[in-house]
């Protein structure tokens, strides 16, 4: 009889496990707790929906759960004030612990959703969302018959209070109506703050209604180096078009801006909040003021205003005008907009005109400051001073910390070359916001690590003890927009990583291979709400391939209803073009331009295949190899690996291509050079994966096989060799920037799965 029990037992296990696993529950972010059921809930447009006892707190999501029912059947299903068989029942639960805590519990008679607070109701009906056909997002569909739920117990709440995106609208513009939609999408992954960047160099976005010249001059501007490369870039691609209905002609010149009304952004701030979003207001002072000091220039220390060494000439800290200016800005912001925070921005700021100014000498004097970063911390402890008055509390990017930072800022953090400046401000009592620039600096071109990267990312930092780990409040994705010009570009951008991160901040609980299936769930309902996503990786291939003899090119798709086109004279790739058939047969050297297409029509990336024959390079004799590879050291700055100057500062011995922590002065620029062998233990076509930021080429056989030079944020590059079995010689050219590196080789071979280089395969002279 035990026996039986325990097999009984664990057939249940595995049952629960097997549901809890298939496209049964394609939830994202995945629940704290999900118990699989057998069975199902089936709604009707007869199914009875009970209110909570007392309803008037939870109007708006009732109303939002009778909508989404609405929209999937075609009617409102009657609403009964007691539970009878068969209906769904909203229920409060005093019980739970947080305002977005929230549990189903799913039979065959019963559909309950219980939370403590409306923010709870709302996360239930999400999930409730995303467990229904995808086809409701489809105003055009045809209504359903029926909607089945599967049977589940789930007990769910998020693991940080900050689950936050960023959004630029400074140095590109977005309407209104895009911005209900970003936060239509932030709802729909239980994300819950909305940090809008609306002012910058390149533009003021938003009405002060006592400084108008800040929307009237500098809301617009002509075309600048921004705008030249979006443009160069459309050429190729039609997502990096600048936007024209944020361009006008005025005085005879083109100008591109725009900005928002109070008046809109009160009603963005109320479709945020029934959303259950915060929108938090970034107005950037001291530095990244131009845009203001070009229409009120009393705002600079002198007139000599534009770019300094490194960024803008910021406000002067010196001014009591320049405190009235900024406490008018803010009390406006105040009045506007709910959040308790506001942030300040008080990052990048050029000092070089406080430190020649005679005014600012005098007020570093009388208040005992010795250095310009302290005249900084100054100036924010007097707005941070300004804030509390209105009830707010500061928020700043985490240079903040220099010259001294108050115990009741909260401090943002994005200089990932400064690891210590989160440790810092959690063990000095900060509340800390992570937004490291690897890998949530979401204006980093993706590639097919983008989403592996997000969704191992570790809010903690390492070093903090638990309790000091209870100041990191949560973390966010930033967008910067400067080469983002357009909305589709935008929505390319942060989906679908944006997903993984919200998992990352509401499950905390890893599950990347489960989290990859439940994406694929999602696509199609990403489709019909229109957003233009950035479609899976296609494999199977490299930019550089190369064939002996001939190879086919086959490419399994990732999902099962893409369509891949493909063309071989230069053009880019449309909905017209020819579709790749399963195998196609190369064997005279030749450029293939492909791209996969949604059924809705969205193009995911072009790739550009450029194929050439060659014979498998020979092996060279190696005697007496020491495991590992040479790295040879430069200092200084290297706009390219190709640049590298000739005479080195230092040399050590590494086990693979690998740049060790630490190098760098201080986080600064340099270059490096690893050279060696590699031995390949099988004669093939070997398949390199170069992973840089900023820049590197890889060299075999004294032969370039993978360029992936010149500055720019972590992306992948690839490229292909014929190589003999046995010793080749092996270099990687490599520059950094500064500001944080990243080097990764992965390597597959006669079209396999990537994986890592073994230190075993390389070598290098004595």
């Amino acid at each position: 009889m035990k026996k039986f029990l325990w097999f009984a037992g664990a057939w249940c296990i595995g049952l629960q496990v097997t549901l809890a696993q298939s496209p049964r529950y394609p939830i994202i972010p995945y629940p704290q707790q999900l118990e699989a059921r057998a069975g199902e809930f089936v709604i009707t447009p007869a199914t009875s929906l009970v209110l909570p006892a007392n309803p008037s707190p939870y109007m708006i999501e009732t109303a939002q759960l009778e909508l989404l029912l609405t929209q999937a059947l075609g009617k409102p299903l009657p609403t009964v004030k007691k539970a009878v068989k068969g209906a769904i029942v909203m229920r409060q639960n005093p019980a739970l612990a947080g305002e977005e805590d929230y549990t189903l519990e799913v039979s065959s008679q019963e559909l309950l959703i219980t939370a403590k607070a409306p923010a709870g109701f709302f996360r239930a009906i999400q999930t409730l969302r995303q467990l229904m056909p995808a086809e409701i997002e489809d105003p055009k569909a045809p209504d359903l018959e029926r909607v089945a739920i599967p049977a589940m117990s789930l007990k769910d709440h998020p693991a940080y209070g900050w689950r936050g995106m960023h959004l630029d609208v400074a140095r590109h513009f977005f309407s209104i109506d895009y911005l209900k939609k970003f936060i239509d999408l932030l709802a729909l992954y239980k994300m819950n703050k909305l940090h809008l960047h609306l002012t910058d160099d390149q533009g003021w976005r938003i009405e002060i209604k006592k400084y108008p010249l800040l929307t009237s001059q500098g809301a617009w501007r002509e075309f600048n180096n921004q705008d030249s490369v979006c443009m160069e870039k459309a050429v190729n691609n039609p997502d990096m078009a600048i936007d024209t209905s944020h361009i006008i002609h005025q005085d005879g010149k083109t100008l591109y801006g725009g900005f928002y009304t109070q008046e809109q952004l009160k009603d963005l701030i109320r479709y945020a909040a029934a959303r259950h979003i915060e929108i938090i207001p970034e107005i950037d002072m001291p530095g990244h003021m131009m845009a203001a000091i070009r229409s009120y220039p009393f705002l600079a220390c002198s007139s000599e205003t534009g770019w300094g060494k490194t960024f803008s000439t910021p406000i002067c800290p010196c001014k009591e005008s320049t405190f009235g200016f900024a406490e008018d800005i803010f009390s406006e912001i105040a009045d506007l907009f709910p959040s308790k925070y506001i942030h300040l921005g008080a990052d990048e700021v050029e000092k070089t005109s406080w430190a020649n100014s005679p005014l600012c000498a005098e007020v570093m004097k009388a208040n005992n400051l010795k250095t310009v970063e302290e005249l900084q911390s100054y100036f924010v402890k007097r707005m941070e001073q300004f804030f509390h008055s209105k009830g707010k509390t500061l928020i700043g990017w985490d240079e903040i910390l220099e010259g001294g930072i108050s115990p009741t800022a909260v401090l943002m953090y994005w200089r990932a070359w400064v690891p210590d400046a989160p440790i810092k401000a959690a063990r000095h009592g900060n509340q800390v916001i992570m937004t490291p620039g690897n890998p949530l600096y979401f204006d980093g071109t993706p590639d097919r690590n983008a989403i592996y990267n997000v969704y191992h990312f570790q809010p903690v930092p390492k070093g903090l003890t638990a309790q000091e780990a209870t100041h990191i409040m949560g973390a966010q994705a930033n967008i910067w927009t400067e080469y983002i010009p357009s909305e589709k570009r935008a929505d390319y951008m942060f989906m679908p990583r944006m997903t993984a991160l919200a998992e990352v901040l509401w499950t905390q609980r890893a599950d990347y291979e489960g989290y990859l299936r439940r994406l694929n769930e999602q696509y199609k309902r990403l489709d019909l709400l229109g957003v233009h996503y950035r479609l899976p990786d296609l494999d199977g291939f490299t930019e550089d391939n190369v064939f002996v003899d001939k190879v086919n090119l086959h490419i399994k798709k990732p999902l099962t209803d893409m369509t891949i086109r493909y063309t071989t004279d230069g053009s880019i790739p449309d909905e017209h073009a020819t579709i790749l058939p399963d195998n196609y047969v190369i064997s005279e050297p030749q450029q293939i331009r492909l791209a996969a297409f949604s059924p809705s029509g969205n193009r995911g990336d072009i790739y550009t295949l450029r194929y050439r024959k060659e014979a498998y390079r020979p092996a060279t004799v190696v005697k007496d190899a020491r495991p590992g590879l040479k790295l040879t050291y430069y200092n200084g700055t290297f706009k390219r690996a190709a640049k590298i100057k000739e005479t080195a500062d230092s040399s050590l011995r590494v086990a693979n291509a690998v740049i060790p922590e630490g190098m760098g002065k201080g986080g600064g620029p340099f270059g490096a050079r690893i050279n060696g062998y590699i031995n390949v233990p099988t004669t093939g076509i070997y398949s390199f994966y170069l992973t840089v930021d900023d820049g590197g080429i890889l060299y075999i056989d004294d032969q370039e096989v993978v360029n992936n030079d010149g500055w720019h944020a972590p992306f992948q590059k690839s490229g292909q060799v014929a190589l003999e079995k046995g010793w080749h010689p092996f270099k990687i050219a490599f520059v950094e920037g500064g500001g944080g590196y990243t080097l990764k080789l992965e390597y597959s071979v006669d079209g396999g799965k990537p994986q890592p280089v073994p230190d075993s395969w390389f070598g290098a002279g004595r």
